[in-house]
């Protein structure tokens, strides 16, 4: 259990007024970091809490949330601070009430995260690294697509793989999608595209009405990643997808691409979470090969 009163003093300097009549209250926030509504003295801010060594990982997760509100495009948490403190870690985010999506929420998403990859870069990659879940995300900056996603997506996730005991059939099929990993960009050259990073279901939701994303990996990079990741565990909509292609249709052989892309997710998750996803990674790698 964190040190309230030491954290509310750290908030309290970052012009946080925390009420210390109420304690905080869990809320559910992911696998990672522990989540917590805080009343503060108008409203309530959102608290995620974590060791020290967290720290920069929320730091990349806040400075991800700048970026995007840049683009003005979906709504994102607006970042309150961030703190280290007493060895502990936290992240300050704007308290956001979600209700239910519904069908104008899902054209508005479709809409504005195409605004949102509209927002480009003159290179792909990003100023600092961050993680993807508990991953490093190396971001390293490149004027080539195709050799940032090999190098800092699939051949870096790869080289985890193998550290983790992931050998044999898995690197040699990855190496031989990696040598030839050209011949889906062939006549396809993206734009270094704002992207959310890891946009999943869980990662996206509704208040009155109105879209919300968050938890992001931010980095510029093609925008199909992006859509590639809504389609690896469901949970958006057909008027999502309508609404997107209205605003800015996908190119060409983008379908083979978005498996592509959905490796890198795999292969994190295998990362992750182990050998049940060793299967999936493999069968995903031959059928691209």
């Amino acid at each position: 259990m964190p040190e309230w009163q030491t954290l509310f003093s750290a908030l309290r300097e970052h012009d946080i007024k925390v009420s210390d009549r109420d304690m905080p209250r869990p809320v559910g926030g992911g696998d990672i970091s522990a989540a917590w509504r805080v009343k503060t003295e108008d409203n309530a801010i959102f608290l995620k809490t974590g060791p020290a060594s967290s720290y920069d990982m929320f730091l990349a997760e806040a400075e991800g949330l700048r970026e995007l509100a840049k683009a003005n495009a979906v709504r994102v948490p607006e970042v309150r601070g961030c703190v280290q403190s007493a060895g502990e870690s936290l992240l300050a985010l704007e308290w956001i009430d979600f209700d239910l999506p519904g069908p104008d929420t899902e054209r508005m998403l479709g809409q504005e995260l195409a605004k949102q990859h509209r927002y480009c870069n003159d290179r792909f990659g990003w100023r600092q690294d961050n993680t993807i879940g508990s991953t490093p995300q190396r971001n390293l900056w490149n004027d080539d697509w195709i050799e940032f996603f090999t190098e800092d997506r699939l051949g870096f996730q790869l080289l985890l793989a193998a550290e983790n005991g992931f050998t044999g059939e898995l690197q040699q099929e990855g190496d031989r999608l990696l040598s030839n990993i050209g011949q889906f960009f062939s006549g396809y050259w993206p734009e270094a595209s704002l992207l959310h990073g890891d946009l999943w279901g869980g990662n996206r939701a509704s208040s009155d009405g109105e879209p919300v994303i968050f938890d992001p990996a931010v980095y510029y990079g093609d925008r199909e990643s992006d859509i590639a990741m809504t389609k690896l565990f469901g949970g958006f909509s057909a008027e999502f997808y309508s609404a997107y292609e209205e605003s800015w249709p996908l190119a060409a052989g983008s379908e083979r691409r978005i498996l592509l892309y959905q490796l890198y997710h795999v292969l994190n998750h295998l990362n992750l979470f182990g050998q049940s996803y060793l299967g999936r990674a493999l069968g995903l790698i031959k059928s691209l090969v």
